[in-house]
Protein backbone atom coordinates (compact mmCIF):
# COMPACT_ATOMS: atom_id res chain seq x y z
CA UNK A 1 0.00 0.00 0.00
CA UNK A 2 1.65 3.31 -1.47
CA UNK A 3 1.23 5.86 1.39
CA UNK A 4 -0.83 8.54 0.33
CA UNK A 5 -0.78 10.89 3.55
CA UNK A 6 1.45 9.91 6.57
CA UNK A 7 -0.69 8.20 9.77
CA UNK A 8 0.61 8.54 13.27
CA UNK A 9 -0.82 6.92 16.64
CA UNK A 10 -1.23 9.71 19.23
CA UNK A 11 0.43 9.10 23.01
CA UNK A 12 -3.25 6.81 23.13
CA UNK A 13 -2.37 5.04 20.06
CA UNK A 14 -5.33 6.33 17.96
CA UNK A 15 -4.14 6.88 14.19
CA UNK A 16 -4.07 10.58 13.31
CA UNK A 17 -3.23 12.42 10.54
CA UNK A 18 -1.40 16.18 10.34
CA UNK A 19 -4.52 18.89 9.12
CA UNK A 20 -1.72 20.77 7.01
CA UNK A 21 -0.67 17.52 5.17
CA UNK A 22 -4.64 16.47 4.55
CA UNK A 23 -5.04 19.70 2.98
CA UNK A 24 -2.71 19.34 0.77
CA UNK A 25 -3.15 15.54 -0.18
CA UNK A 26 -6.65 16.75 -0.67
CA UNK A 27 -5.73 19.21 -3.44
CA UNK A 28 -7.72 21.96 -1.81
CA UNK A 29 -6.70 25.78 -3.69
CA UNK A 30 -8.29 27.86 -0.41
CA UNK A 31 -5.69 28.77 2.59
CA UNK A 32 -5.28 25.97 5.20
CA UNK A 33 -6.75 27.95 7.59
CA UNK A 34 -9.96 28.86 5.75
CA UNK A 35 -10.66 25.48 4.72
CA UNK A 36 -10.17 24.38 8.76
CA UNK A 37 -12.55 26.75 9.51
CA UNK A 38 -15.21 25.98 6.80
CA UNK A 39 -14.51 22.19 7.81
CA UNK A 40 -15.40 22.47 11.77
CA UNK A 41 -18.67 23.57 10.49
CA UNK A 42 -19.39 20.07 9.58
CA UNK A 43 -19.69 19.22 13.71
CA UNK A 44 -16.53 18.34 14.75
CA UNK A 45 -15.72 19.25 18.37
CA UNK A 46 -11.81 20.17 19.40
CA UNK A 47 -10.37 18.26 22.05
CA UNK A 48 -12.14 15.05 21.02
CA UNK A 49 -11.95 15.01 17.08
CA UNK A 50 -8.94 17.23 16.55
CA UNK A 51 -6.52 18.74 18.36
CA UNK A 52 -4.60 22.35 17.70
CA UNK A 53 -1.05 22.14 17.00
CA UNK A 54 1.97 24.35 16.09
CA UNK A 55 4.12 23.18 13.20
CA UNK A 56 7.08 24.33 11.39
CA UNK A 57 7.51 28.01 11.48
CA UNK A 58 7.20 29.65 8.19
CA UNK A 59 9.46 33.25 7.77
CA UNK A 60 9.98 33.59 11.38
CA UNK A 61 6.29 32.32 12.07
CA UNK A 62 5.07 29.16 13.62
CA UNK A 63 2.00 27.82 10.68
CA UNK A 64 -1.32 26.55 12.52
CA UNK A 65 -1.89 23.21 12.58
CA UNK A 66 -3.95 20.57 13.49
CA UNK A 67 -3.80 16.74 14.67
CA UNK A 68 -6.75 14.99 13.62
CA UNK A 69 -8.38 11.41 14.46
CA UNK A 70 -8.63 9.30 11.49
CA UNK A 71 -12.35 9.11 11.92
CA UNK A 72 -12.62 12.73 10.97
CA UNK A 73 -10.31 13.04 8.19
CA UNK A 74 -11.96 9.80 6.76
CA UNK A 75 -15.37 12.45 6.53
CA UNK A 76 -13.07 15.74 5.41
CA UNK A 77 -11.83 13.27 2.58
CA UNK A 78 -15.35 11.96 1.49
CA UNK A 79 -17.00 15.88 2.28
CA UNK A 80 -14.68 17.37 -0.57
CA UNK A 81 -16.90 15.32 -3.57
CA UNK A 82 -13.27 15.13 -5.30
CA UNK A 83 -11.44 12.03 -7.03
CA UNK A 84 -8.65 12.41 -5.02
CA UNK A 85 -11.16 12.90 -1.93
CA UNK A 86 -12.56 9.61 -2.77
CA UNK A 87 -8.67 8.40 -2.60
CA UNK A 88 -7.74 9.70 0.27
CA UNK A 89 -10.44 8.24 2.06
CA UNK A 90 -9.65 5.01 0.68
CA UNK A 91 -6.62 5.14 1.23
CA UNK A 92 -7.44 6.01 5.11
CA UNK A 93 -10.30 2.90 5.19
CA UNK A 94 -6.92 0.72 4.09
CA UNK A 95 -5.08 2.14 7.06
CA UNK A 96 -7.97 1.55 9.07
CA UNK A 97 -8.21 -1.90 8.19
CA UNK A 98 -4.31 -2.80 8.87
CA UNK A 99 -4.48 -0.74 12.13
CA UNK A 100 -7.62 -3.31 13.28
CA UNK A 101 -5.75 -6.31 12.12
CA UNK A 102 -5.11 -8.82 14.91
CA UNK A 103 -1.25 -8.56 14.55
CA UNK A 104 -1.25 -5.28 14.59
CA UNK A 105 -3.37 -5.04 17.75
CA UNK A 106 -1.59 -7.67 19.63
CA UNK A 107 1.45 -5.47 18.71
CA UNK A 108 0.17 -2.25 20.22
CA UNK A 109 -1.32 -4.61 23.26
CA UNK A 110 2.64 -5.78 24.18
CA UNK A 111 4.03 -1.92 23.47
CA UNK A 112 2.00 -0.74 26.09
CA UNK A 113 2.61 -3.45 28.54
CA UNK A 114 6.32 -2.99 27.75
CA UNK A 115 6.01 0.77 28.08
CA UNK A 116 4.15 0.05 31.88
CA UNK A 117 6.65 -2.46 32.90
CA UNK A 118 9.66 0.19 32.11
CA UNK A 119 7.31 2.57 34.13
CA UNK A 120 7.15 0.58 37.27
CA UNK A 121 10.91 -0.53 37.14
CA UNK A 122 11.74 2.88 37.05
CA UNK A 123 9.42 3.81 40.36
CA UNK A 124 10.55 0.51 42.09
CA UNK A 125 14.14 1.91 41.07
CA UNK A 126 13.61 5.04 42.25
CA UNK A 127 11.67 4.01 45.64
CA UNK A 128 14.58 1.73 46.41
CA UNK A 129 16.53 3.87 48.79
CA UNK A 130 13.43 5.02 50.48
CA UNK A 131 11.94 1.77 51.16
CA UNK A 132 15.50 0.39 51.97
CA UNK A 133 15.55 3.06 54.78
CA UNK A 134 12.27 2.78 56.04
CA UNK A 135 12.95 -0.74 56.54
CA UNK A 136 16.21 -0.23 58.76
CA UNK A 137 14.29 2.23 60.81
CA UNK A 138 11.45 -0.04 61.10
CA UNK A 139 13.67 -2.25 62.34
CA UNK A 140 15.92 0.12 64.90
CA UNK A 141 15.23 -0.13 68.62
CA UNK A 142 17.30 2.87 69.23
CA UNK A 143 15.03 6.15 69.84
CA UNK A 144 16.92 9.55 68.49
CA UNK A 145 16.63 13.02 69.28
CA UNK A 146 14.38 15.40 67.44
CA UNK A 147 17.62 16.68 65.36
CA UNK A 148 19.26 13.68 64.59
CA UNK A 149 15.77 12.94 63.02
CA UNK A 150 16.04 16.22 61.09
CA UNK A 151 19.66 14.95 60.32
CA UNK A 152 18.63 11.45 58.73
CA UNK A 153 15.32 13.28 56.70
CA UNK A 154 18.08 15.75 54.99
CA UNK A 155 19.94 12.72 54.04
CA UNK A 156 17.01 11.29 52.09
CA UNK A 157 16.19 14.52 50.12
CA UNK A 158 13.85 16.92 52.12
CA UNK A 159 16.12 19.27 54.03
CA UNK A 160 14.94 20.38 56.70
CA UNK A 161 16.91 21.75 60.17
CA UNK A 162 16.30 20.83 63.58
CA UNK A 163 14.46 24.37 64.31
CA UNK A 164 12.29 24.07 61.60
CA UNK A 165 10.91 20.33 62.38
CA UNK A 166 10.56 21.62 66.06
CA UNK A 167 8.21 24.06 64.86
CA UNK A 168 6.79 21.93 62.40
CA UNK A 169 5.88 19.03 64.95
CA UNK A 170 4.63 21.92 67.59
CA UNK A 171 2.36 23.60 64.80
CA UNK A 172 0.68 19.76 63.83
CA UNK A 173 0.04 18.77 67.47
CA UNK A 174 3.11 16.04 67.85
CA UNK A 175 4.80 18.25 70.49
CA UNK A 176 3.29 20.61 73.03
CA UNK A 177 3.20 24.33 71.52
CA UNK A 178 1.93 25.64 75.01
CA UNK A 179 5.03 27.83 76.27
CA UNK A 180 5.91 26.06 80.10
CA UNK A 181 7.43 23.46 81.33
CA UNK A 182 5.82 21.19 78.97
CA UNK A 183 7.06 22.80 75.88
CA UNK A 184 8.09 20.78 73.13
CA UNK A 185 7.64 17.76 75.05
CA UNK A 186 5.24 14.89 73.13
CA UNK A 187 1.39 15.75 73.35
CA UNK A 188 -0.97 12.58 74.48
CA UNK A 189 -1.26 11.80 71.01
CA UNK A 190 2.47 11.46 69.97
CA UNK A 191 2.38 9.12 72.67
CA UNK A 192 -0.75 6.90 72.31
CA UNK A 193 0.95 6.55 68.65
CA UNK A 194 4.18 5.24 70.57
CA UNK A 195 6.00 7.81 68.19
CA UNK A 196 8.04 9.45 70.94
CA UNK A 197 9.38 8.03 74.18
CA UNK A 198 10.36 10.44 77.37
CA UNK A 199 14.38 10.25 78.14
CA UNK A 200 14.29 11.49 82.26
CA UNK A 201 17.45 12.19 83.42
CA UNK A 202 18.31 13.13 86.85
CA UNK A 203 20.54 16.53 87.65
CA UNK A 204 21.65 17.00 91.33
CA UNK A 205 22.93 21.03 91.98
CA UNK A 206 25.75 22.64 94.18
CA UNK A 207 22.99 23.10 96.57
CA UNK A 208 22.06 19.52 96.72
CA UNK A 209 19.14 19.62 95.34
CA UNK A 210 18.26 16.88 92.39
CA UNK A 211 16.24 18.27 89.52
CA UNK A 212 14.91 16.08 86.62
CA UNK A 213 15.39 17.16 82.87
CA UNK A 214 13.02 15.43 80.82
CA UNK A 215 13.84 14.92 77.22
CA UNK A 216 11.61 13.87 73.77
CA UNK A 217 13.19 11.13 71.87
CA UNK A 218 11.59 9.72 68.37
CA UNK A 219 11.49 5.59 68.78
CA UNK A 220 11.99 3.61 65.76
CA UNK A 221 7.98 3.68 64.70
CA UNK A 222 7.88 7.18 65.40
CA UNK A 223 11.32 7.76 62.97
CA UNK A 224 9.43 5.78 60.29
CA UNK A 225 6.38 7.26 60.56
CA UNK A 226 7.67 11.00 60.14
CA UNK A 227 10.48 9.86 57.58
CA UNK A 228 7.27 8.89 55.57
CA UNK A 229 5.63 11.81 55.90
CA UNK A 230 8.39 13.70 54.56
CA UNK A 231 9.85 11.68 51.97
CA UNK A 232 6.69 10.81 50.29
CA UNK A 233 4.98 12.46 47.68
CA UNK A 234 2.71 14.34 49.12
CA UNK A 235 5.15 16.52 50.77
CA UNK A 236 4.74 17.80 54.26
CA UNK A 237 3.77 21.90 54.14
CA UNK A 238 5.80 24.00 56.46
Amino acid sequence: MNEVIKVTLNDNHEPVVSGRQLHEALGVNSRYTTWFDRMKEYGFTEGQDFFPNLGKSTGGRQATDHIIKLDMAKEIAMIQRTDKGKEVRQYFIQVEKDFNSPEKIMARALLMADKKVHKLEAQIEADRPKVLFADAVSASHTSILVGELAKLISQNGYKIGANRLFSWMRENGYLIKRKGSDWNMPTQRSMDLKLFEIKETNVQHADGHISVNKTPKVTGKGQQYFINKFLSEDEVAG
